[in-house]
């Protein structure tokens, strides 16, 4: 079987507090858009029996405090998902009422081992703090890790980081692995579980999110998992993902992905497991995996429908 990790990147948007927004309208934009946030995410995940791993960043709470984060933890728990570990370290250097001119530096990966160590700790306490239990897996904001993350993560006692992502190396995922690394595999002390890609034209990885590849493209991407007995996949969301980018309304395309996706893998469910972090799953030490190669059609079929999300459904509400 190909353990599925079905992860949903749990955060306040930067963009809507440097817009000057208000806390009320940055959490229901981040977290709840249009009926398609996080509550939305765990009914479709609750109908199909389907396990969801929501990495939370509640950096935010530095700046509004506890409530700004603590419900969305409770609703995830409340509804029998786990949270892991999310983090956006320029929260740390924010101001509630500066629309974003203050912040601390964007990526983990511009602080020293030392910084990395202790804004982990601090994150790792607020999330408890908010009601989550000890974290066993992280993952950087924008997959901003490196070598020294782990380290850090390691001592620590995280057991996972899932910041790998191949499409977006060597800038901001720097972790040391090769950039088609897709299989699990034991790094600086963690077991790394990176974000699945796939090559959707020759020398171009793209990696399996939401908004990025197609219900096909995904298909395809899970069958050749099956296919090739890879130990796992690794599938990005985010709360706000399913809406527009101002949080306003519905994006067809991409609700219709997730509910695609949510069908995929409870109709496959035999071979393709969904999985939490927290069932600590063990992986082979020397497993091998390559992304699926490209296909002109599949790959012509999402430009159109990108072309649609980007010109019909990200329209303002």
């Amino acid at each position: 079987m190909t353990a599925v990790f079905l992860t949903i990147d749990t955060e306040l948007m930067w963009r809507h507090h440097a817009a000057g927004c208000d806390l009320a309208t940055q959490i229901e934009r981040s977290l709840e858009p249009a009926g398609v946030g996080i509550r939305y995410q765990l009914d479709m995940l609750g109908r199909h029996g389907l396990k969801g791993t929501f990495f939370v960043d509640p950096m935010p709470t530095m700046v509004f405090g506890l409530d700004a984060i603590r419900p969305v933890v409770e609703t995830i728990l409340a509804a029998g998902q786990e949270v892991q570990l999310h983090m956006h370290p320029n929260w740390a250097g924010a101001k509630a009422d500066d629309a974003g001119k203050s912040s601390g530096r964007f990526e983990l990966i511009d602080y020293s081992l030392d910084e990395q160590r202790a804004l982990i700790v601090g994150a790792r306490d607020l999330l408890k703090a908010c009601g989550a239990s000890d974290p066993v897996a992280f993952r950087a904001g924008s997959y901003a890790a490196n070598d020294g993350t782990l380290v850090a993560l390691a001592e620590l006692g995280f057991r996972y980081d899932s910041s790998h992502n191949g499409a977006d190396a060597p800038w901001p995922s720097q972790i040391g692995l090769p950039q088609r690394q897709i299989a699990p595999v034991a790094h600086n002390g963690v077991t790394e579980v990176p974000v699945t890609v796939i090559e959707d034209v020759p020398g171009n990885l793209r990696h399996f999110q939401i908004c990025a590849l197609s219900q096909g493209e995904m298909r395809a991407a899970l069958d050749h998992a099956v296919a090739e007995e890879h130990e796992a996949v690794t599938v990005v969301s985010h709360g706000f993902e399913l809406a527009n980018r101002a949080g306003t309304r519905a994006n067809g395309v991409h609700v219709a992905r997730f509910e695609g996706l949510c069908a995929m893998l409870a109709d496959a469910r035999s071979t393709l497991p969904t999985t939490w972090f927290r069932d600590l799953p063990d992986f082979a030490s020397a497993s091998q995996a390559t992304p699926l190669a490209p296909n002109m059609l599949r790959t012509r079929w999402r430009q159109a429908e990108q072309l649609w999300s980007n010109l019909v459904e990200e329209r303002a509400a």
